[in-house]
């Protein structure tokens, strides 16, 4: 069994890899170039890259790039021991790249990228109509895309009311939007992925989840009393919320049916 598992060990750490490399170079040049350095855009050689090791200039590594490869590695092996339903191990691997893109990406630089939604909707149509047929996959994706410009359009009247009182404060309103038009592709993605009716949980989970952890920020930033100098200037990037409930669906189906029986 150990023996097995260097399997599943080394195509995750290359994953990581993977992922990482993907995360620092596409929101920079939007395609797949050499990695350098994202404080002084120095290149780095592929050997000292891939040793995680600092640029010609002394500038270290992101903490992400070590949190990225611990999970990637725990996820692998896991997905090996425990195949996601219909999919399998490498689909699932695959996949699992894509969502580390999206949440490293989006919480970094609060960003959908064309090239991950071109790349995402292709391997979501792929695996979803294997997975769930034609008219689920469809009418998931269909779905999500509406559900999703409702909360949109929501927002972008709530992002109008609040520039109207940064600007009553004194502050200088900013373009923040509550939901972007990346979030709504990428919503529409998934639900091409899990498909219909899934993409209702997916979205549902994925809002609570953002709740909660908006209601801890907003508690930390009353206990620090900081809450009136940033309460209108932070959001906070929903793309990772929504990959929670789609790898939640996926990649753990026995825990998605105790949450919703039958």
């Amino acid at each position: 069994m150990t023996a097995v598992l260097i399997v599943p060990a080394v195509l995750g750490w290359i994953a990581g890899w993977l992922v990482n490399y993907l995360a620092d170079v596409l929101p920079v040049t939007r395609r797949l170039s050499p990695p350098a350095c994202l404080q002084c855009g120095t290149p780095i050689a592929l050997k000292e890259y891939l040793l995680f090791q600092a640029c010609p200039n002394g500038h270290a590594r992101k903490a992400r790039v070590w949190i990225t490869q611990v999970l990637v590695l725990a996820v692998s092996m896991y997905t090996w021991l425990q195949p996601p339903p219909k999919i399998g191990y490498l689909p699932g691997m695959l996949l699992l790249v894509y969502f580390g893109v999206i949440v490293a990406v989006d919480m970094e630089h609060r960003l959908i990228l064309h090239p991950t939604s071109i790349a995402g909707s292709l391997l979501a149509l792929t695996l979803g109509l294997f997975s769930n047929g034609l008219l689920p996959t469809l009418l998931g994706g269909l779905g999500g895309l509406l559900i999703m410009l409702v909360f949109y359009y929501m927002g972008t009247l709530f992002s109008r009311i609040r520039a109207r009182r940064m600007r009553a404060m004194g502050q200088e309103a900013d373009d923040e939007e509550a939901l972007g038009a990346g979030d709504v592709i990428l919503v529409t993605i998934l639900g091409f992925l899990v498909g219909w009716p899934l993409i209702w949980f997916c979205i549902l989970f994925s809002i609570l989840l953002g709740g909660f952890v908006s209601l801890l920020f907003i508690v930390w930033l009353f206990v620090s009393r900081k809450y009136e100098k940033n309460a209108l200037m932070m959001f906070i990037p929903y793309g990772p919320y929504f990959i929670a409930g789609a790898f939640l669906i996926v990649y753990f189906p026995r825990f998605l049916e105790m949450l919703v029986p039958g």
